[in-house]
């Protein structure tokens, strides 16, 4: 992970709550904070939600790509463990940067 982090100021528990769901239960959570309209338009969800959506999707792709050897169980494991430790983050109010996945969604127009 990058060692770029902001606190963000407007962040209420409200939303670092989200954000913290956002990562552990990705992608279903950020799908659903896409459909509510009063948070997907507030501006710490809106910098961890696709974040935590483009993470979520590629983990699946990987882990199910993977799921066919024994390494899959591990990657499983690793993912999950990385999830909650950027949920955890999230729900400290921390604005980061995934490496390549913050810089897509950016590019994207996204976050």
């Amino acid at each position: 992970m990058s060692d770029q982090v902001q606190v963000a100021p407007e962040s209420t528990s409200d939303d670092r709550l989200w954000g913290l769901l956002a990562y552990i239960f990705t992608p279903l959570i950020p799908v659903v904070i896409l459909l509510m309209e009063d948070k997907k338009n507030r501006p710490f969800l809106k910098a961890h939600n696709m974040q935590a959506l483009v993470l979520g999707v590629i983990e699946w792709v990987i882990n199910i790509l993977l799921s066919f050897i024994v390494i899959g169980c591990i990657t499983s494991v690793i993912t999950l463990i990385l999830n909650i430790y950027l949920g955890i983050r999230a729900n400290k109010g921390e604005v980061f940067e995934i490496p390549v996945i913050s810089n897509f969604v950016r590019n994207q127009g996204w976050g």
